[in-house]
């Protein structure tokens, strides 16, 4: 096994392995704020304060563990960013495996999650995520095995920032008009609409900045 191959497999274990113990978590949290029904997400029964901050502590920590892992088992900034981007697409996706496995969540395509909580919760259909998610897998994983370097150029850095900003706006637009009615206005929340063509335009471009990046590769796998 290569040095490359051997990276590729511990950040998979790792990522597969953090995406269980985030979704155990998750499991007990359903148990205890969705005793009735575990699989019902919505209308949103909102945590305690103290809880709330607790869950904010725990993304901030997550991110720091994918970076740091990331920071260490590369060098250079486009590996270590596809390093990033490869652990955060896998542990996205098997999150969701485990949940399908322990709880059987969730139960349809299109049925809607709470995705992140920072500045304010993000909400869209789990599979949004989880596209994005294979996009950054299937790309960090071949920036991670290929031998070579590439870098990102000014014009792909700006189309990828405008991508995935566009696809934040997508996620962070159904809770805008809840923020001024506070907490019972998000107990009262049902989703409904999704801006997929904000999504869509935000994915292509995000995919169009990796392809750029991935074309000035040497066709070589380590």
């Amino acid at each position: 096994m290569s040095a490359p191959q051997r990276t590729l497999l511990l950040l998979t274990l790792y990522a597969i392995a953090m995406a269980q113990v985030e979704a155990s978590l998750v499991v007990h949290l359903r148990s205890l704020y969705y005793p009735d029904d575990p699989l019902a997400l919505f209308p949103l029964s909102l945590m305690s304060h103290r809880d709330l901050f607790i869950e904010l502590t725990r993304e901030l920590a997550t991110l720091l563990m994918i970076l740091a892992v990331s920071m260490l088992a590369t060098r250079g900034f486009t590996r270590g960013f596809a390093a990033f981007v490869y652990i955060f697409g896998l542990w996205d996706v098997f999150y969701y495996l485990w949940l399908k496995l322990m709880i059987g969540w969730p139960v349809s395509w299109l049925e809607w999650d709470v995705l992140f909580l920072i500045p304010w919760p993000w909400f869209a259909p789990w599979i949004t995520p989880v596209f994005i998610a294979l996009l950054f897998i299937f790309w960090g994983g071949w920036i991670l095995l290929v031998a070579g370097e590439a870098r990102f150029s000014r014009n792909t850095v700006i189309v990828f920032v405008l991508g995935m900003l566009l696809d934040l706006g997508a996620f962070l637009l159904p809770a805008v008009p809840l923020l001024p009615g506070g907490e019972e206005a998000f107990q009262n929340f049902q989703p409904q609409d999704f801006s997929w063509s904000l999504y869509l335009a935000g994915y292509l471009l995000m995919a169009a900045a990796f392809w750029s990046v991935a074309k000035t590769y040497r066709h070589s796998i380590g």
